[in-house]
Parts: structure tokens; C-alpha cells; sequence
């Protein structure tokens, strides 16, 4: 007997009896259960906008002063793994946690949170620290951190896990240094073509997940290269290219935490006014450069809280996508993570 979608169909009939009502109806029926059956769980960065906004009430960070050097971390229970992160430059540990009792400085920039929100769903201890300076100084950093990364993991018991890291621009150049010097699974190089003209690059070298954002040419120039040359020395590596997002009424509100949807429907509104976005709703220039603010206060709209005005300018710079942090493709990159540890 045949089967469809798992439902058995049985003919009591000759095919040539089979009246057209009938026969209508069945497939009908097929219809249904195809349409029904497609996964709809499998995921696609394009799908996850959302994400930034939900509130995780399970952020519950410590944080420590370790020799001047800021340290920030959460662990899940039962974790299977390890996740140092790296800041970019004017960037802060504080960044990937919302504000609480235990960190009252905590900022939660809406895509650095997603990525943490990520990371401990899927049981992923974190740990971040702070550079000393606006930018990750290569050389006199890279001792400081393992040593604190060594500290915390032996501290915390959590020798046996694997250790993986993700760094973005500043970030993205220490962390590949930092690689070259300790031991990771694998690592992810966000929005940088790291520093590789400046190490011993070996087939040794941890598996290296580029995730970038090809409208900045020159970069992605660097990285093309990169990846080349590090393929033909033996390394696993891969990249993410992040393209740009039109926007909407609703998709500050849908990624930054707090935002009210009324005011994301004016900015939207205002912004089409003044010819920052084009005609399918693209920006016509990075959130940097256009005068999104002074528009705003021109129109006489406030924001409930000033932070916000962090949290908008991140998501105008990642819809512009030349240059910012990204949890959008967060599922290919903990893919990666998850493929890679040993």
C-alpha cells in the first residue's frame, strides 16, 4: 500500500472508478500533509530578527577585578563548553549582559546579548573581558587574558571542557592572535581578516569561522586571501558573508529591547521622510554617518530611556552592514563551534 506523509491511502476502488470528488479530496489531502510536514525549525538568519528582543531572565553574570583587568561570566548548568569573547574597540565585557543586581554597569547591547542568550542555551559557559585601552593592544594583552582565561577555567573546574573563542573587529585581530598562543577548538573571527601576516600559520592552527560583511571590499579582499592561504597550510576555515536588511516599521522594535513599536513606526516614517532610506527601505548610508539623531530631536521624539540610542545605532550600523557585530548568524557560528569540539 502506498504511503503519503505517513498516512496510508487504500484503494478500495479500480483507478478508473475513482470518482472526481473524490479524487479531488485525496489530493487535497496530500496538499495538506506536504505543506504540514516541511521543517520549519531549520534556521535562516533572515528568520531570527526577533531574536535581540527577547528578555532572558536567566542573565545572572559575576563579575571580577582580577589585577585591573575586568572579567564578566556566566555559567549554565551542566555546560559542554567554554566561550571567551572579545569586544571590538570602545567596546566592554558589560556589553554582553543586561543590567542587574549583579552587574550594575551592564549595558546589554541587543546583538551582544543575543549571542550570549545563544551561547547558554546551548550550554556554553561565558566568559569576557575587558581591554585596558579603547582597542585590544596584540602584544601586551595577549599574555594578560591567557592568564586570565587559565586562572578562571581552573578556578571554575572546568578543565575538561573545550575552549573556544569569538572576537569582533579589535576583538577579531586579538583573538587570532590570541589562538596562536593557546589551545581552541575553534575560533570565530567577526568583521576582521585577523592577523595572520603576523603569526606562524600551521595546519595545527584551530578551525577558523570568517564572519564578515562584503561590503566592506577591502576587508573581504584580506579575508579572500586569508582563507586561501590558510586552506592550503592544512587549517579548516570557513566563511559567513552578512548582507545588508531592509528596514521596516517594526524592525527596531522587533530587535532592540525596550523600544516601544510606536516610536519604531515614526523613526521608520522619519527616516523615509529625510532620504535615509531608499526605495526599498535599505539605508542609504551607514548608521554612523546619517543624521538620525538630529532628525529626531528636530521632530521633537524622545526616547524612554537614553541607552536606547546605543541600542538603535548598533542596529543601524548591522542593517547597513558594513561594520558591526552580529548574532544573526548566530546559528552558524555555534554550529561551527559544535562541529569542532575535542
Amino acid at each position: 500500500m502506498p504511503h503519503v506523509g505517513g498516512i496510508i491511502l487504500v484503494y478500495h476502488y479500480a483507478w478508473s472508478n475513482i470518482r472526481l470528488p473524490l479524487f479531488l479530496t485525496i489530493i487535497a489531502l496530500i496538499f495538506v500533509i506536504l505543506v504540514s510536514g516541511i521543517d520549519k525549525k531549520k534556521p535562516n538568519s533572515q528568520l531570527r530578527l526577533g531574536l535581540a528582543n527577547k528578555k532572558d531572565t536567566s542573565f545572572d553574570p559575576t563579575v571580577k577585578i582580577l589585577n585591573g583587568t575586568e572579567v564578566i561570566w556566566q555559567i549554565p548548568d551542566s555546560p559542554r563548553s567554554i566561550l571567551f569573547i572579545a569586544h571590538g574597540c570602545n567596546g566592554r565585557a558589560a556589553n554582553f549582559w543586561d543590567k542587574s543586581p549583579n552587574c550594575d554597569h551592564c549595558v546589554g547591547l541587543p546583538e551582544e546579548r543575543a549571542i550570549v542568550i545563544e551561547a547558554l542555551a546551548r550550554k556554553f559557559a561565558v566568559v569576557a573581558v575587558s581591554s585596558r585601552g579603547k582597542c585590544w593592544s596584540l602584544m601586551k594583552e595577549t599574555l594578560v587574558v591567557e592568564r586570565v582565561i587559565k586562572w578562571w577555567v581552573k578556578k571554575q573546574n572546568l578543565e575538561s571542557l573545550p575552549l573556544v573563542a569569538l572576537g569582533a573587529s579589535s576583538g577579531g585581530y586579538f583573538v587570532s592572535m590570541l589562538a596562536s598562543k593557546m589551545r581552541f577548538s575553534s575560533i570565530v573571527v567577526m568583521i576582521a581578516e585577523g592577523v595572520f601576516e603576523d603569526i606562524d600559520v600551521t595546519k595545527d592552527y584551530p578551525p577558523t569561522l570568517f564572519v564578515h560583511m562584503p561590503k566592506d571590499k577591502r576587508r573581504k579582499k584580506m579575508i579572500d586571501a586569508n582563507l586561501e592561504v590558510m586552506r592550503r597550510e592544512g587549517v579548516d576555515v570557513a566563511e559567513v558573508k552578512c548582507l545588508e536588511l531592509p528596514l521596516s516599521p517594526s524592525f527596531l522594535a522587533d530587535r532592540v529591547p525596550g523600544l516601544d513599536r510606536k516610536i519604531s513606526v515614526e523613526l521608520f516614517d522619519l527616516f523615509k521622510e529625510k532620504g535615509f532610506l531608499d526605495e526599498k527601505g535599505y539605508l542609504v548610508n551607514d548608521g554612523r554617518v546619517i543624521p538620525w539623531k538630529e532628525a529626531m530631536s528636530e521632530r521633537k521624539l524622545s526616547l524612554a530611556n537614553k541607552v536606547l540610542v546605543k541600542y538603535i545605532q548598533e542596529e543601524l550600523n548591522l542593517a547597513f552592514a558594513y561594520h558591526e557585530m552580529t548574532s544573526l548568524q548566530s546559528e552558524q557560528i555555534f554550529n561551527w563551534f559544535e562541529s569542532h569540539l575535542s
